[in-house]
């Protein structure tokens, strides 16, 4: 799915999507690793991470918006833009990485970034992962559809949250081995006053793209006051997110 980011916002704003993605990062088993692909790398800092392990890192991302602020930040690391469902590159390595990426593939291309990333590995790689799984922000896009269909819009899912079955299986039909997967409740606090309005903004972009500003600002407005009740608690703004955790190896 393409869509356009504003770095700055995202890196000032979500920070939480990185913060998050440190735990990911324990998930590698790190003997014997040396090169490591960051696969949608967004603004590097995660990149940055893993470069601070000692591996020879890579970031690799599609939104050049991203990509610019991450060669700003670490010019020391290499950035390269490249689509997760079509990319080759020249060494092979013994991580691919992803965090909170995934899901933005839809699902017909997902069997074709599971490709690119089999071949990216040495036998023996690691393909590890978080990504929204089955039920992830249930609350938010089920109302949404309410809302959308309300004005007399069609509300299109813009992401792919498969469960654990699913998405094994579909690794295993390309080669991999699935040697952890976990799929739990994450509720996520959000940051400011209008915590849950600037996600949608964020995040809840395409269905948007054909809803006048007029309605969209009206339907944003109504699904922020409506989610009040369960997703505002404690004086925070929560987002239910739902997530898949998994590790899979190119045996």
């Amino acid at each position: 799915m393409n869509q356009n980011w504003n770095a700055e916002k995202y890196s000032s704003g979500f920070s939480f999507v990185y913060q998050y993605g440190q735990d990911v990062l324990n998930l590698i088993e790190i003997e014997n690793v040396k090169d490591v692909i960051d696969l949608g790398c967004g603004t590097g800092t995660l990149t940055k991470a893993l470069a601070e392990k000692n591996f020879n890192v890579i970031g690799l991302d599609a939104s050049e918006e991203m990509l610019e602020k991450a060669r700003k930040n670490y010019p020391e690391i290499k950035f390269i833009q490249a689509d997760a469902t079509n990319f080759k590159i020249e060494n092979k390595v013994d991580v691919v990485f992803s965090n909170a990426v995934l899901h933005w593939i839809e699902k017909s291309k997902q069997p074709s970034m599971m490709k690119c990333v089999y071949e990216a590995l040495n036998d023996g790689g690691q393909f590890v992962f978080e990504m929204g799984g089955r039920g992830n922000n249930k609350l938010i896009h089920t109302l949404l559809a309410k809302i959308f269909a309300k004005y007399n819009y069609e509300y299109v899912m813009p992401f792919y949250f498969p469960s654990i079955g699913e998405y094994s299986t579909m690794l295993e039909d390309v080669g991999f081995t699935v040697r952890y997967a976990i799929l739990f409740d994450r509720m996520t606090p959000l940051k400011g006053d209008d915590g849950l309005y600037d996600w949608l903004k964020m995040f809840i972009k395409n269905p948007f793209k054909n809803v006048p500003d007029t309605d969209k600002e009206k339907i944003l407005r109504e699904a922020v006051e409506v989610l009040r009740e369960k997703l505002f608690f404690d004086g925070i703004w929560h987002s239910d997110y739902l997530r898949l955790r998994v590790r899979a190896v190119k045996e």
